[in-house]
């Protein structure tokens, strides 16, 4: 497998810029050796090291953060339903956590929600003041105009990766009528204000071959999409469909044709569950990612929804050593197999063990989910999904198992020096 190495014409403008976002997003996706892994982004890993070091703690490469759990849309299946839908960071503590974010060399920033763009006004004040981070939002695009366009222009540092689900009729299945025509217009104004920008989607059992066919990932080229984030059906919650969870073969279906459409096309896509030997296996818990959703609670993952930490009663570097995190970070990797890397859907049992020693909470608040109810609803997923997934490793290139030992080894140094 390979992957596009993101290379585009013309300059790269420095950091922090949304073209220059992109672009290290997609090269960190095509490296095999330790050199250009550690070398890439201006040796960001080791000045990571260095701070985890002086404060005794493990630092992530990105903070994942929702100011909101208010939305605009009810989407089907959506892995925040749990949550408060009426929730805010306020922005004072937004400012705060991206202060202390700062302090530890974290300088990207994801924010999701909810619709974190009905916060836009406080982001873009956001943006501005902290210069040290480069912004992107997970956003449905319908918030997004002229106004606001420009507004990104001037900024610089702030990116977007709209949400879309297929074509028309998979889009508007599970966000409602209308929300395709009105992304894929959002598409068009940041094309033509020359904003870099990424689609982003998450295949199921009813779009799966849609999202992975080459008609539907040259139309997102053509729209000016300059990366894809994929992300998997996760029956998060009490009362996820599990109707919508990928069988193993389609799970693979979207594998395979990613890998191939990757090997050819210059568009970077990510398919985040099957690019776990690119991405060091499962990345929560600051190895690669922290979220803090809009109660402050501070999560392994947007998708895994238990703490320890809440960001209102104490500091990100506390958090980054609480026992929830620090008993996570020494069950990874959950697999050697790094196609098997996922808690949630690959290894349920792991996660119990982990949120069971820590004593870990859940923060869905309409419904909370025991983790072994969790667990119980992904098991049968996960053991149809190992037959596969070890069938496929025994065939993966050598350069991709050497890069997953790579950021392995990469991982227990930083270990070593927290």
């Amino acid at each position: 497998m390979a992957l596009s190495t993101g290379k585009k014409k013309g300059r790269i403008p420095a950091f922090p810029h949304h073209r220059y976002f992109i672009d290290v997003v997609s090269k960190f996706f095509s490296k095999t050796d330790l050199w250009s892994i550690l070398a890439n982004d201006h040796f960001k890993a080791v000045e990571q090291i260095r701070m985890g070091n002086r404060y005794q703690c493990y630092v992530p490469r990105c903070l994942l953060l929702d100011p909101t759990s208010r939305c605009n849309l009810h989407c089907t299946g959506c892995w925040a339903a749990g949550y408060n839908s009426h929730d805010d960071l306020s922005y004072e503590t937004l400012d705060d956590i991206l202060t202390q974010a700062e302090e530890l060399s974290i300088g990207y920033c994801f924010l999701s929600g909810g619709e974190p763009l009905v916060r836009k006004d406080d982001l873009a004040r956001l943006c501005k003041k902290h210069r040290k981070i480069s912004f992107s939002a997970f956003t449905n695009g319908l918030l997004i105009d002229e106004k606001f366009a420009d507004t990104l222009v001037e900024l610089g540092n702030f990116t977007v990766a709209i949400s879309i689900e297929g074509f028309r009729e998979d889009t508007d299945f599970r966000r409602g009528q209308g929300v395709y025509d009105k992304a894929v217009k959002a598409m068009d104004i940041l094309r033509e204000k020359g904003i870099e920008f990424a689609f982003s989607t998450c295949y199921h059992s009813k779009n799966y071959k849609a999202i992975a066919s080459d008609e539907f990932l040259d139309f997102m080229e053509e729209k000016g999409c300059k990366m894809g984030w994929l992300f998997t059906y996760i029956p998060v919650g009490n009362n996820a469909d599990l109707s919508l969870v990928c069988t193993p073969e389609q799970r693979d279906y979207v594998r395979e044709r990613i890998n191939r459409y990757n090997a050819k096309k210059r568009m970077t896509i990510i398919d985040f569950w099957n690019n776990g030997h690119l991405a060091a296996g499962c990345v929560a818990a600051s190895t690669g990612f922290v979220h803090i959703n809009s109660r402050g609670d501070i999560e392994p993952c947007a998708f895994c929804h238990y703490s320890d930490s809440n960001i209102h009663s104490t500091t990100l570097k506390e958090a980054l050593r609480s026992p929830f995190f620090k008993a996570f970070r020494e069950a990874q990797p959950f697999s050697n197999n790094p196609l098997r890397s996922c808690p949630l859907i690959d290894m349920p049992y792991k996660l119990v063990e982990v949120v069971e020693k820590a004593g870990a909470r859940s923060t869905e608040i309409t419904s909370p989910e025991d983790v072994r109810n969790l667990a119980a609803k992904t098991a049968p997923i996960a053991e149809k999904w190992g037959v596969v997934a070890d069938g496929i490793y025994k065939t993966f290139p050598k350069k991709f198992i050497r890069r997953f030992a790579f950021h392995q080894r990469l991982t227990s140094y930083k270990k070593s020096k927290t």
